[in-house]
C-alpha cells in the first residue's frame, strides 16, 4: 500500500532527514522523493510504501503533522488513493 507525503515551509537544514528518520522508525519505506526550493521555500512530495508500517495509519499522519510544526513546516499524509481520488479531473 502506497500513501503520499507533502512537505511544504520556509527551508532550512534538516527538513528532509528529520521527516526519514521517523518514516524509518515508523518502518515506512521511502519510494520516490521530489523537491524544490522556490525563493526560500520548501517543497516536497514523497511516495511511501506504509504496507509494514508499525503503526495505526491516523498516528502516522498525526506523528507526521505533529513533526512538522516542530521543525516549522507543514506536513500532509493521504493514501494515495484517496489522494488520486482528490486530484481526478
Amino acid at each position: 500500500m502506497k500513501a503520499i507525503i507533502t512537505v511544504l515551509g520556509k527551508d532550512k537544514v534538516g527538513i528532509i532527514a528529520k521527516t526519514c528518520v521517523y518514516l524509518a522508525d515508523k518502518d515506512v519505506n521511502v519510494l520516490e522523493i521530489s523537491q524544490t526550493i522556490v525563493e526560500g521555500y520548501f517543497n516536497m512530495i514523497m511516495i511511501v510504501d506504509i504496507t509494514n508500517t508499525t503503526c495505526e495509519l491516523s498516528e502516522l499522519a498525526c506523528g507526521l503533522e505533529k513533526l512538522g510544526e516542530e521543525i516549522g513546516v507543514i506536513i500532509k499524509f493521504q493514501r494515495e488513493e484517496i489522494f488520486e481520488s482528490m486530484h481526478r479531473i
